[in-house]
């Protein structure tokens, strides 16, 4: 199985590139797992809508042209479904069996494009909550591996 997860933005923290260094290779036992950034867009003016979906659609355009089409594509966004656990380990064993690849994307922090949402195969939310979009990189290795632990039926998921 081949994972990608497409980010808007660099993870800045040691702190939290550690946790998803951690996470990563923890999930390197079940999957290949490939990090893609893509440059977030400068906005001037934070209280411009147009400004920010301007940026969000080039953002969206990098994302899309970075994501594997063959891959099930899965966006993290506040639209997006809640599943447990259990679910989204289900979610990753079915792509596992469909096409071998899945692709996660998070958006940066004013989220993703329309574009890129309506291209989602999936879309997901990890929480009614908002997270920085940094912390999600953690939260997502994080679940991802739990996912495959779910699967292979380790202690690991309580």
């Amino acid at each position: 199985m081949q994972i990608k997860i497409i980010s808007v933005g660099t993870l800045k923290e040691d702190y939290l590139k550690d946790a998803v260094n951690e996470y990563k290779k923890r999930i390197s036992q079940y999957a290949g797992i490939e990090e893609i950034n893509i440059k977030e867009e400068k906005i001037n003016n934070e209280e411009n809508a147009a400004e920010i979906s301007s940026a969000l659609l080039k953002e969206g355009e990098k994302i899309i042209k970075a994501t594997p089409r063959d891959s099930i594509k899965v966006a993290l966004c506040v639209e997006g479904s809640e599943l447990s656990s259990e679910d989204f380990a289900k979610l990753v064993s079915s792509a596992s069996s469909k096409t071998g690849k899945i692709t996660f994307i998070i958006g940066s922090s004013h989220g993703l494009s329309d574009t890129v949402k309506k291209d989602a195969d999936f879309r997901i939310s990890f929480s009614k909550m908002t997270f920085p979009h940094q912390l999600m990189r953690v939260i997502l290795t994080e679940a991802v591996y739990r996912a495959f632990t779910i699967i292979a039926g380790k202690k690991y998921h309580k």
